[in-house]
């Protein structure tokens, strides 16, 4: 099933690229907190791809940890690629879907927040634990099924409401069982998946859509509506976000329910 228009993913990434900087503090939040996981493992890991880099948030955060010599960075679009070479580490523009690697060249595989837009992520798992050295260690942190839940329901009832029907404008998220039992499906041993929940507060549900599409998250579903989406619709979400969610200081908040995948690769 093809539920994400690839090309699509790319060109929001790409054109995000040169605003980036002002709308990553949530995948800098997330690639620190999956950075801090290296903490509590007393392996090393000389060699590791970054695996959707964006602008090298991961190798911002790593700081020494887990032992790494040599940080590979890749992303799906060439021009964030190009972003995160700046930090001085091999990066390359790369297909999560289709992976370049021999068998057995990392010995960790880190993913922050680029998961959850490929088509096959059974495959994609598959993949990096084939690549993943005997031993090796996947940590992946993707948006849960309780990602943007406020943002989905008022573009729902805005658009029933202005149009008479609802289009797909919000990607589908997995939950947290479904991703857990993928890892020992493509593989991996002693998988874990667990949950937490961020909140972000804003003044404005127009600036929530700024930092998605500043972030690269604009819709890129394939059965999505094209074209312009109606002023009335848009209008009647953003006052329907506020009049259903808004707290008593008069902000709104946005939620991303945060998931961390560990897993292991066998090693005999």
């Amino acid at each position: 099933m093809q539920i994400f228009d690839r090309l699509s993913v790319r060109r929001n990434r790409d054109r995000a690229a040169a605003i980036f900087s002002n709308h990553d503090f949530m995948v800098s939040e997330v690639a620190d907190r999956l950075a801090d996981r290296l903490d509590d493992v007393t392996r090393r890991f000389p060699v590791a791809l970054d695996l959707g880099c964006h602008g090298g948030e991961i190798a911002a955060a790593l700081q020494g940890r887990g032992g790494i010599e040599h940080l590979i960075q890749c992303d799906l679009s060439p021009k964030m690629a190009s972003r995160a070479a700046a930090n001085g580490h091999p990066t390359l523009a790369v297909d999560e879907e289709w992976l370049p690697f021999a068998p057995a060249s990392f010995d960790l595989v880190l993913s922050c927040l680029s998961l959850h837009l490929v088509n096959d992520l059974p495959g994609t798992l598959l993949q990096i634990r084939r690549i993943l050295k005997p031993g090796g260690l996947l940590l992946a942190a993707l948006p849960g099924a309780g990602t943007l839940a406020e943002l989905r329901q008022s573009l729902i009832e805005a658009e029933l409401a202005a149009e008479g029907g609802a289009s797909p404008r919000v990607a589908p998220f997995a939950d947290i069982k479904t991703l857990g039992a993928l890892l020992p499906r493509a593989g991996f041993i002693q998988p874990v998946a667990d949950a937490e929940t961020i909140s972000v507060r804003y003044a404005d549900p127009i600036r929530l859509l700024a930092d998605l599409r500043g972030m690269g998250e604009a819709n890129a579903q394939t059965e999505r509506r094209r074209g312009l989406s109606r002023r009335a619709t848009l209008f009647g979400a953003v006052e329907g976000y506020r009049r259903t969610f808004a707290g008593d200081d008069g902000r709104v908040p946005a939620t991303l329910e945060l998931i961390t995948l560990t897993g292991w690769a066998p090693d005999p």
